[in-house]
């Protein structure tokens, strides 16, 4: 199947879920759990699967395609991008058993593989600095700490979880003794794990854990010990594409809405769209979220032809989210009063943007790593 192909397939199934069935998720901060099942049974969802595992063994480019004509359609894609990323870590270093008994049930559809627990209270972005610990008891590690900020943990069947088994060498890195581990959730729960949700501006499905001595069977680590910021690392550039992907399907769906809304709304005689005072910050969201795009395709291509890609990556997702953010901000200013009303879905879709200049990495660090890696800038962190 072609990208132009997939793009019309999720336009297509994307008409079943029109805004009132978001705003209704939205009131309740419920799970889009019928979105989610029809885009598995599709094979969205196991795009980035090998065909040995039952998935589509598509690239990432497809898989930006499908979150892009998501967001595009109004629609939220948070839960899908998750599963796409997360599972990278167990695709890229786990062991082929932990593939041959994860892998199908995931690509199915049968496992939800949509949690990371990375970042904790006292570490924000500094994720060297978590405290949570793994520590070995025969043939389990026992776990215990805190996470905040992960979201969709309430409806994973698993969770991927970055601790630390060990300290960090004096003098040494700061991120050595990290580990990353498959955590079943049903077990976990069983055994010593609480999750308390965080109401939040958008319906992410966001908690904080606690672990209280949980235990994890030790072949449930992914790699070798020690290893798991690494790993977590060689993950971030598909997850930062993807996410930008997001932000160039939210801004189309904002420009089309304002665009579409200044040539109907008439106000003195005329439509709204025929004063240049709204038709040049739309103009202008267009252009931006057209150079996004570039720099997204940019990324994709490097990172499919295995070259280095971290700073394209870290400028889509820097480009993008700024184009999602301004192109909302216009669409609101374009709508006016009705902008702000629940039943025209910018406002929602305006606070779902907004999250993507903190997260999953915020603009400042973006700029901190440019600065330092393509610049040659003095570390400013």
């Amino acid at each position: 199947m072609s990208h132009a192909e997939i793009r019309e397939a999720v336009r297509k199934l994307c008409l079943g879920y029109p805004g009132e069935y978001w705003r209704a998720l939205d009131r309740e901060r419920a799970y889009p759990a019928d979105f989610v099942a029809e885009l598995t049974r599709a094979g969205f969802l196991a795009a980035l699967i090998p065909q040995d595992y039952g998935g589509a063994g598509l690239g990432l480019s497809a898989a930006a395609a499908i979150l892009e004509e998501i967001q595009a359609s109004g629609c939220n894609g948070a839960s899908c991008h998750a599963q796409m990323y997360v599972m990278g870590t167990l695709l890229r270093h786990g062991s082929e058993d932990q593939k041959r008994r994860y892998l199908p049930g995931i690509a199915s559809g049968a496992v939800r593989l949509q949690a990371f627990a990375v970042t904790e209270p006292g570490s924000g972005s500094d994720t060297a600095a978590i405290a949570t610990t793994a520590r070995r008891e025969g043939d389990h590690y026992i776990i215990r700490g805190g996470k905040i900020w992960t979201s969709r943990a309430e409806h994973s069947d698993l969770m991927l979880l970055l601790v630390r088994t060990s300290p960090a060498p004096p003098g040494g890195k700061r991120s050595s003794g990290l580990s990353v581990f498959l955590v079943d959730m049903h077990e976990a729960k069983r055994n010593g794990l609480s999750i308390d949700p965080i109401r939040t501006m958008m319906n992410h499905g966001t908690t904080t854990l606690g672990f209280d001595d949980v235990p994890v069977p030790a072949e449930n680590l992914i790699g070798a010990e020690g290893e798991g910021f690494r790993y977590i690392l060689s993950g971030m550039n598909a997850e930062r594409i993807l996410i930008a992907a997001e932000c160039v399907g939210d801004a189309r769906w904002f420009i089309e809405k304002a665009a579409s809304y200044a040539k109907e709304r008439v106000v003195f005689g005329r439509p709204i769209g025929q004063n240049q005072g709204i038709q040049f910050p739309i103009a202008r969201a267009y252009a931006n979220m057209r150079a996004a795009s570039l720099m997204v395709d940019e990324a994709l291509r490097r990172f499919e032809a295995g070259e280095p890609c971290g700073a394209e990556a870290n400028m889509a997702k820097l480009l993008a989210a700024d184009a999602s953010s301004a192109a909302a901000d216009t669409a609101i200013q374009t709508h006016g009063g009705f902008g702000f009303a629940e039943d025209f879905d910018i406002e929602r879709k305006f606070r779902e943007t907004r999250l993507y200049q903190v997260a999953p990495v915020s603009t400042n660090l973006i700029l901190s790593y440019l600065a330092e890696h393509v610049l040659g800038l003095p570390k400013s962190y």
